[in-house]
């Protein structure tokens, strides 16, 4: 007789998601903001014109809602850009 084997059921949690905010400075140019967003989030022109309006008058603004791995990641690109073309841009990443 072959004996039977009972295989437990292991339920999975979603990942923590993580938000990635690019914060408002006196120096940085709305281009230049602009290029991020479009290079680094792929968003379009228009999403990232909006993006960008809502970085510069509310202070910070949304570029993305990812795992933590992607998100870290993206925050680095966005420093490495910013470093490459002397621009003080920087990111927050927050818990979603």
């Amino acid at each position: 007789m072959p004996k039977t084997q009972i295989l437990e059921h292991t339920k999975l949690k979603e990942p923590k998601m993580f938000k990635v905010l690019l914060l408002n400075d006196d120096i940085t140019t709305m281009d230049f903001v602009i290029e991020i967003l479009m290079n680094i989030f792929h968003h379009s022109f228009e999403v990232a014109n909006n993006i960008m309006l809502e970085v510069h008058c509310n202070g910070s603004g949304v570029c993305g809602i990812y795992t933590q791995e992607i998100a870290l990641s993206k925050q680095k690109q966005v420093s490495n850009a910013a470093l490459m073309a002397n621009f003080p841009l920087k990111t927050r990443v927050e818990e979603e």
